[in-house]
Order: structure tokens, then C-alpha cells, then sequence
């Protein structure tokens, strides 16, 4: 991520005028680029697509993709951000439909892919500020190990963090009771055939 340098803040509304608004986020009246590879952009589409199949006969609530921005930090009104994969239970938002801009109450679930230009640093305010806004459930997706850590309040009766490899499941816990699958789901190539055990 990098921050691109304007004369003036940019404000949320600024945001969702511009053209190619879903390139950034918005962090101290700042303009960050999104820099997601496409590995990252790859994987983050592979978990949709789980997900998605397990919504269609589990109506559970709605689904976004990385295009998806969300103002909805309390701490810091004019913060958005934008996960690679978000949820929101069905019932939260106002009149069960999706907003014409931005998000204004957390996602459930936020989903973050790194790519290889986060710096570790910015990824972990980012889930420093989700955690603070109430979001319930968050998977820090790492191409490279092939890991996904789970992060929740630590409020939460399991915990607040577990680290997964793709030789273990994982669960949508209370967010999206009954989804599960294997981690390496999230990493294998369709497109190569898998070697039998």
C-alpha cells in the first residue's frame, strides 16, 4: 500500500466520486493504493467463490468483493477501508439491502490477502482498526506460507487468535455457522491436477 500525496484531504464523499475509487482507501484524509497482485487477487476470488456456494443454500446473509468499502470506525469518521472479501449477516443492514456508498456499520467477516508489497506494519493497524470497529471475524490470508490466521475480539469466548495451515479447516465459527473447508482450498490451482494421497 502507498499513500498518494493530494494538496487537499480527501473526504469519503470525495472517494466515492472518483472514477477509479475501488484502487484506494482512505486513511487520514489520505489516498492509499491498493497494490494487490494477482495471486492475491486470485485467492481472494477463490474465497469467494467457497463462500458464495455455501450462501446459495444457506441464506445466511450478504457477500462483497474487494470493491466493497466500508466507513464504519468510529474512532476515525472519515477511515475506509476495503477488505479483499467481507460479509454481513443477514438483518443488519438497514432494510436487509446494500448501501449506495459506503458501509457505514462493520462487516461480520473481513477477509485480507496479503500481497507482496504490504508492509506488516500497515496490515496489522488495519486489523488493529477492524477489531476496534466490532468486526467479529478476520482471516489474514498469507500466499507465501500458505497460513491463514484467524483473528476475533478477544472478547470472544474461543480466543482471539489461531494460526491455520492447509493441512487444517477452517470454519466461519458463529458468523457463518456451518461453513467449513480445507485451507488449501484457498490455495490450490484448479487448473493443475491435484496428486491422489
Amino acid at each position: 500500500m502507498s499513500a498518494i500525496a493530494t494538496n487537499t484531504p480527501v473526504t469519503p464523499e470525495d472517494l466515492l466520486r472518483m472514477p477509479d475509487a475501488v484502487n484506494y482507501e482512505l486513511v487520514d484524509g489520505n489516498l492509499v493504493e491498493r497494490n494487490m497482485g494477482l495471486e492475491s487477487s486470485e485467492i481472494a476470488a477463490r474465497i469467494v467463490g467457497l463462500i458464495w456456494m455455501f450462501l446459495r443454500t444457506h441464506r445466511l446473509g450478504r457477500l462483497f468483493t474487494t470493491d466493497a468499502s466500508f466507513q464504519c470506525f468510529p474512532e476515525a469518521p472519515n477511515l475506509v477501508r476495503r477488505p479483499d472479501v467481507s460479509f454481513i449477516r443477514k438483518g443488519r443492514l438497514p432494510g436487509d439491502r446494500a448501501p449506495l456508498g459506503h458501509g457505514r456499520i462493520p462487516p461480520d467477516l473481513a477477509v485480507e490477502v496479503l500481497s507482496p508489497n504490504d508492509l506488516a506494519y500497515e496490515v496489522d493497524e488495519k486489523i488493529d482498526q477492524y477489531l476496534r470497529a466490532g468486526i467479529l471475524l478476520i482471516w489474514i490470508v498469507n500466499p507465501l506460507t500458505r497460513t491463514v490466521l484467524v483473528r476475533r475480539p478477544k472478547t470472544a469466548a474461543n480466543g482471539s487468535v489461531s494460526a491455520l495451515s492447509v493441512d487444517d479447516s477452517i470454519s466461519g465459527e458463529d458468523v457463518l455457522p456451518g461453513f467449513s473447508c480445507a485451507v488449501r482450498e484457498f490455495f490450490e490451482d484448479p487448473n493443475v491436477p491435484q496428486q491422489e494421497a
